[in-house]
């Protein structure tokens, strides 16, 4: 006992002198420009940064109730957030289980033996008698494995850095579903529009029906301009009709986005007016703190390199505390403290061979670390590319939707001419069917550009990380704390 107790001091000032090995984590650089290759549209200037970026609800920059009110609900009801939001809350479960390693386990039991025994009396030959006894134990214990090289603690770095990364994972799928149903709203509407202005040619291709009907029983048109007039006519109700399976899909995709069944979710017709809205772009090197893709690719690398230091840690040796206790006696005495027991120990082991395993496990973690390196300068440069896309679009569809209207204009105008020399006899109906063609294709064109203009929109918010930030990740306390842990998170969801 004696012997045991000496231990003890022994243990603490090895403790205390206690050191992790392994290396310390800095960001490796990632390639990030001085500047954005391309402009912003005209009018638009490059925000500094905290300059007018874009903050929690990014859909409302669009100024548009209902699509509000849908991403509303994706939070809260898009079963692939929910999945990634419980993912979440099981990494920050596993901080706590790798954190319980830092402290003893304690045990305690209570346990009951009953034994018999036959015996002869003496004098009493051919008689036999069972002398029977009952003991009970009470035992509790104590062990602790001392983190002397930080094994344990780097074990707790690495499920912080991976909670870290599952909860930017979170605000990543909730970006992707969020940038998903505006697209998808924008698509409907667009939709919408060009139902709208094909109700509208139908209508305008029965009158020109009627007028041309009128002109033959005249005697000045012929029967081969009201057939080209009909054929007209039909090709529009069949396009109008086709636009009714778009829609009906497009409006399916809205409702699983917004968790509920498409069948008890319908949106009413509305057409998009106006164009998409001025977004801060900000500085490209605020690109990596405002992408939760970039922030979790991030996060991966300072967990695999914290693997590193846990494999380096296996060469040296293992500290192991040990104390046991209890008392035991027979049914007809009570527990006194002559009845104690105990033992108190410790254990110092090393592996001294194992064939090259801990050489191989250093070097398999660096491959590692080096493969998430990889992989997070992959994501920005990724990230840059979709920005630098999303501004060519904006900035090419701008200018295209100053030429459309000129088109869009022209074609109506000549539209009209053609029709007044129909009706004065000095052109042919296949005159007028070129140009109600051309007018259609330009208005088709101005109302399929605009919705390709606000989804362009909705792409470049989503590649500048729709406001969300690296400061909003969750601290090790937070993710610590049973009462975030239960709440299942560590900070609001964005756009709370």
């Amino acid at each position: 006992m004696k012997q045991a107790i000496r231990c003890f001091p022994i243990a603490l000032a090895a403790l205390l002198s206690s050191c992790v090995v392994g290396p310390k984590y800095e960001r490796p650089p990632a390639p990030v420009p001085a500047a954005f290759k391309e402009p912003p549209p005209e009018g638009w200037k490059e925000a500094q940064p905290n300059e007018g970026q874009l903050r929690g609800k990014w859909w409302e920059i669009f100024n548009d109730p209902d699509l509000n009110a849908l991403e509303e609900q994706v939070s809260i009801s898009n079963q692939n957030v929910l999945a990634a939001e419980a993912q979440f809350r099981e990494a920050k479960d596993l901080i706590r289980i790798a954190h319980a390693s830092l402290y003893p386990t304690a045990t305690a039991g209570v346990s009951t033996t009953m034994s018999q025994a036959p015996f002869l009396l003496g004098g009493t030959a051919g008689k036999s008698f069972s002398n029977r006894v009952t003991s009970y134990e009470t035992t509790g214990g104590l062990s602790w494995t001392a983190d002397i090289w930080g094994s344990i603690r780097r074990s707790v770095r690495q499920d912080v850095a991976l909670a870290q990364a599952s909860d930017a994972q979170l605000e990543n799928a909730r970006l992707a579903y969020q940038s998903d149903l505006a697209a998808d709203y924008f698509e409907l509407h667009g939709i919408d529009g060009d139902i709208d202005l094909l109700t509208r040619t139908v209508k305008e291709y029965e009158d020109y029906l009627t007028l041309t009907e009128s002109r033959m029983h005249a005697g000045v048109a012929s029967g081969s301009d009201v057939a080209q007039a009909q054929t007209q006519l039909e090709q529009a109700k069949v396009a109008l009709v086709d636009l009714g399976v778009a829609r009906a899909q497009t409006e399916h995709a809205i409702a699983v986005l917004i968790g509920k069944p498409p069948a008890e979710f319908s949106v009413p017709p509305k057409v998009l007016t106006g164009g998409p809205p001025r977004i801060p772009v900000g500085v490209p090197s605020g690109l990596l703190e405002r992408r939760p893709d970039v922030a979790a690719n991030e996060r991966q690398m300072a967990a695999a390199l914290e693997q590193v230091g846990i494999t380096q840690a296996a060469f040296y040796p293992n500290l192991t505390l040990s104390a046991n206790g209890g008392f035991e006696s027979l049914i007809t005495s009570p527990l006194a403290w002559g009845s104690r027991l105990f033992s108190l120990g410790s254990s110092l082991t090393e592996t001294v061979y194992d064939a090259g395993k801990r050489h191989a496990a250093v070097n398999q973690a660096k491959a590692a670390f080096d493969a998430t390196v990889a992989n997070y300068r992959q994501t920005v440069l990724s990230a840059f590319q979709q920005v630098e896309d999303s501004l060519a679009a904006l900035r090419v569809l701008e200018q295209e939707a100053a030429e459309q209207d000129a088109y869009v204009s022209a074609a109506n105008k000549t539209l009209d001419l053609t029709t007044l020399q129909y009706k004065a006899g000095t052109t042919d109906y296949l005159t007028v069917i070129t140009s109600q063609t051309a007018a259609f294709t330009a208005e088709r064109g101005a109302v399929d550009l605009r919705t390709r203009r606000l989804q362009s929109s909705v792409l470049l918010i989503q590649a500048l990380g729709g406001g969300w930030d690296a400061s909003q990740l969750p601290t090790r306390q937070q993710l610590m704390s049973p009462a975030t842990a239960a709440a299942g998170g560590g900070r609001p969801a964005q756009g709370s």
